[in-house]
Formats: structure tokens, C-alpha cells, sequence
């Protein structure tokens, strides 16, 4: 019996030998093999087709001897991640089944599950990227419906980055390179002029626009943005500041700003990468700030330092005294969570936990619940590889580490960026779950949790651009800004 026939045998629960690894069961603690060479520098993919593709296959389709193919929706699971990566290091003894762990790194062996991932990933992704239409309807677990666009290509779009809603209506939508339209029944009204300069470098530029949940009575908004370092170079950081608005007809100037997040400018950096930088408030007086590393890597496990975190601050930018970092230094005690990549999606659902999307390098975005001084680890532990086909990570604790894990991965990646929670009235039966998009993946994705848990996951779109912003609109109908082609549509409920 070959190497990766008995891996799928063990992934599904089945009796492979003498042994069974069921789904479900509680796994063992992580414990490191003491064989590692981390230095060494390994192409996933050599290893695959060297090890395994001589009987699964370069796609992993099986055939080799009577293989099976892995090219299957249930061995797909998250569930299953552990249940391949043990088989695959440990062997199964009397079964032919050899420990690969003698020779191999647990970062080699983790690599090769996350190759598997995306080769089933790539075989089952329109399977499993939305439910099938009829017609223009979608039908789906929990509800039928439809893709409307809102604003098409012609309307002042470019690379449309985030998008919210006044009180009458009217949608402001953020322009990457710069700027904030108003548009009204998908038609542009409007500009906001005088905003701050914002510095468009890489993934930089005029970032998050948040209404404040008040906005009718107090009239604060909020955005992000790359600001330029002072100095006049080519550097950046996130910054956040709040404003109200003046109108001239449909125009409106901004001003009365205050400064509610920014960080000294030795922090800025000419990196062209990972900024964040989402906005969610909390109804209780709190904001949350997503900041990425920017390319900083382990600078994120550094509480006194602005790099991969969440921030939670009082909405005027003063510092609630039940952060979890008070008095540990200027950074630190605006700190909610730390040890983040580059959280593009920020949000809190209907029972107040707060939730982010962010991006792993290739394979292993995640879905996390941010809890008071929690550390997601990054970059220690992750589910990842590297973009250069190397492996380097393994994703989980070894012992002594106590690195928050996400409550759902993505592998292969989807780019995850922007995430809101289904409220309104539009679809009841998705009530209270996440939607969460992705760039690289042209996905939409519907997130069922109960009490911090995981449920299920189900696709609602796939190939219609990259996802860069998701918002529940007043309507209750699920708006999403892509890019390329930079528009904005919705899912309503099919009629």
C-alpha cells in the first residue's frame, strides 16, 4: 500500500493496518521531532512529486496502483489537517505506511499537507465556491438568491477599498489612490474634498471609511490611510483620525479632524505591504484598529511595537484603562491582540466578540477571535509556506507556547480582506454569521460560529473579482467592492 493512499485512508477515518484516526477525536499535544533541520531550504513541490506523485499523481488525482484520488470535498476539511500530517511523520507500522518523519523536518511534512490542500483546492474550487444557480438564483443551504450590481465600472471606481453608509442613504466608498465618492442609487453625486494626503505605495493609500454607529446625533466618521512620513520620503504608516462633514449640495469638505491612532515616526517604514488597516466599533465607546506587520515579520510579537495588531482604543483615541497592556509603554497599552500578519478583515458580531480575517503567506489565512491579550503567534507558528515553495512553519503549539489558534484556516489562500456580520432583515436564516471575501481567491464566504466556535462554512461566490471590502448594507442585502473589475455589487434575496 503506498505512502499517500494510506494517508487518505487515515484522513477519512478509516482502518488502515492495525490503526484508526477518526475525525473528532481529540488530538494528542504537539511534540516537535527532534530530526529538524529548519535552515535547510526545501521546494514543497519537488518533495511531493519525489515522495508521493509517482502513485497519487502530480495533481493527486491516484491511479498509481489503485490509488485513490485525494481530489475529494471531505477529505477537504480543516478536521482533517492533523490526521495527515501524523500519518505522514509517524508512519504506520505494519501497514507499509513509513515514517517520513526520519528524514523530514516537521516543516517539510506540514509543507507537504499544505501542498496536498491546494491541489485539492484548485480540483474542488468552483464545487465549492458557491452553491449551484438556477438561472440567475443561486440556491444554497439557508437561502436563494441573486447578484445585483450596484455601481458599475463607470462610476469614478478605482480599486474601490472600503464602503459604508450615511443615515439617508447615500454610500461613500474609498478610492485606494485617494479620495472618498458619495454615491446615491448607484450613481456618483459627490466628492469629500480636503482629506488628509494620503502616500499610495504598494497596498497603501486612502484605506477604511467607518459612520460612526451614531453618526445622526454626533456626526463623527472615521477612515485609515497611509500617511507619508514627515521627512518627505518614500515611507508610510497606517494612521487613523475621525472628521465630520460640511455639505455643499452633494459635495462635502471635510474638517473638525482629531487624530485617533498613530504611532511615532520612527515606525514609519518604506515597506509597500501589509497595512491593515480596518475600523469596528464595539457599541460600548470602544473602536477596534487592525494594524499589519509590514513585512516586519517577528517585530509583531513585540508588544512595544505598532507592527501585527489589533488595537482597542476609546472612540475619541484615549486609551480604555481595561486594555490588557495599561502602563507597559505608549505602543503596548493600546494593544487588544498581537502576533497578526496583515488583518484586512475586522468586525463584531451581534454578541460582541470581536473577529478578524488576515492573510497568511501562502495557505493559512485566517479566522480569528480576538480576545483580550491573546497572540496569534504570527510568525512562530502558522498553517502556511512560504511564496517561494519552502517550508517554515508547523501550526501549532509545541510545548510551552500558548500562540492563540484560528478558529478557521483558508488553504489555499483566499487574500482574506474585508468582513462583516449578516443583521437586517434580508436574509433571517443567515443571521448573525460572518461574510468574509477574498482577494486572490475572487471568493465569498459565509461563516457560521456559535459560543467562538467554528459550525460550518459555506461559498457564495467565486470569480467575480477580487473581494476587497464586505459590508451588510441598510437594506440588509450583503454589498462587496471588487477589484478588477473595480465595481461594487450585492446578494439579495431572489425574489
Amino acid at each position: 500500500m503506498t505512502k499517500l493512499l494510506q494517508l487518505a485512508l487515515v484522513a477519512s477515518g478509516l482502518v488502515v493496518g492495525c490503526t484508526t484516526i477518526a475525525a473528532g477525536k481529540k488530538e494528542a499535544a504537539y511534540e516537535p521531532n527532534k530530526n529538524q533541520n529548519p535552515q535547510r531550504r526545501t521546494n514543497v513541490t519537488k518533495l511531493y512529486n519525489d515522495y508521493c506523485a509517482k502513485c497519487h499523481g502530480e495533481n493527486g488525482e491516484g491511479g498509481g496502483g489503485g490509488t485513490q484520488s485525494l481530489l475529494v470535498a471531505e477529505k477537504f476539511d480543516q478536521k482533517y489537517d492533523r490526521a495527515f500530517f501524523d500519518a505522514t511523520r509517524n508512519g504506520l507500522p505494519g501497514t507499509g505506511m513509513e515514517s517520513m518523519g526520519e528524514t523530514l523536518s516537521d516543516q517539510e511534512v506540514w509543507g507537504l499537507v499544505v501542498h496536498i490542500r491546494e491541489l485539492q483546492g484548485k480540483a474542488l474550487r468552483w464545487g465549492l465556491g458557491q452553491p449551484k444557480k438556477t438561472g440567475e438564483v443561486f440556491n444554497s443551504k439557508l437561502h436563494n438568491y441573486k447578484v445585483e450590481t450596484v455601481v458599475d465600472q463607470n462610476q469614478g471606481l478605482k480599486v474601490p477599498w472600503s464602503l459604508d453608509w450615511l443615515p439617508d442613504g447615500r454610500m461613500l466608498v474609498t478610492n485606494r489612490p485617494g479620495g472618498i465618492n458619495i454615491f446615491r442609487a448607484g450613481q456618483k453625486v459627490g466628492e469629500i474634498m480636503g482629506l488628509p494626503q494620503v502616500l499610495e505605495l504598494g497596498q497603501g493609500g486612502q484605506l477604511e471609511v467607518a459612520v460612526h454607529p451614531q453618526y445622526a446625533s454626533n456626526g463623527w466618521i472615521y477612515i485609515s490611510y497611509s500617511e507619508p512620513k514627515a521627512d518627505g520620503s518614500r515611507a508610510a504608516m497606517t494612521k487613523v483620525v475621525r472628521g465630520k462633514l460640511s455639505w455643499n449640495g452633494e459635495n462635502a469638505q471635510w474638517g473638525s479632524q482629531q487624530t485617533i491612532y498613530q504611532v511615532a515616526q520612527e515606525h514609519y517604514n518604506g515597506s509597500s505591504v501589509h497595512y491593515g488597516c480596518k475600523i469596528a466599533f464595539d457599541g460600548k465607546g470602544h473602536v477596534f484598529i487592525s494594524q499589519g506587520e509590514r513585512g516586519g515579520g517577528n517585530i509583531a510579537q513585540e508588544i512595544d511595537k505598532p507592527n501585527g495588531k489589533v488595537y482597542r482604543v476609546n472612540e475619541d483615541g484615549s486609551i480604555p484603562k481595561d486594555n490588557p497592556f495599561v502602563g507597559k509603554g505608549v505602543v503596548a497599552e493600546k494593544v487588544w491582540t498581537y502576533g497578526h500578519r496583515n488583518p484586512q478583515g475586522l468586525t463584531v458580531g451581534l454578541d460582541g466578540r470581536v473577529w478578524d480575517t488576515e492573510h497568511g503567506p501562502r495557505g493559512g489565512d485566517e479566522l480569528n477571535e480576538c480576545t483580550k491579550g491573546d497572540n496569534f503567534g504570527w510568525s512562530k507558528v502558522a498553517f502556511s509556506i512560504n511564496y517561494n515553495d519552502s517550508p517554515d512553519w508547523v501550526p501549532w503549539n509545541a510545548p510551552g507556547e500558548k500562540y492563540k489558534m484560528p478558529i478557521f484556516r483558508w488553504i489555499p489562500s483566499i487574500g482574506a480582506s474585508g468582513l462583516d456580520v449578516v443583521k437586517g432583515a434580508a436574509f433571517p436564516n443567515w443571521k448573525g454569521d460572518l461574510v468574509a471575501g477574498g482577494l486572490s481567491g475572487n471568493s465569498v464566504d459565509r461563516i457560521r460560529t456559535k459560543d467562538g466556535k467554528f459550525v460550518e462554512r459555506e461559498g457564495l461566490l467565486v470569480g467575480m473579482g477580487r473581494v476587497r471590502d464586505i459590508a451588510t448594507g441598510p437594506d440588509g442585502a450583503v454589498y462587496v467592492a471588487l477589484n478588477q473589475p473595480d465595481k461594487i455589487i450585492r446578494i439579495v434575496p431572489a425574489k
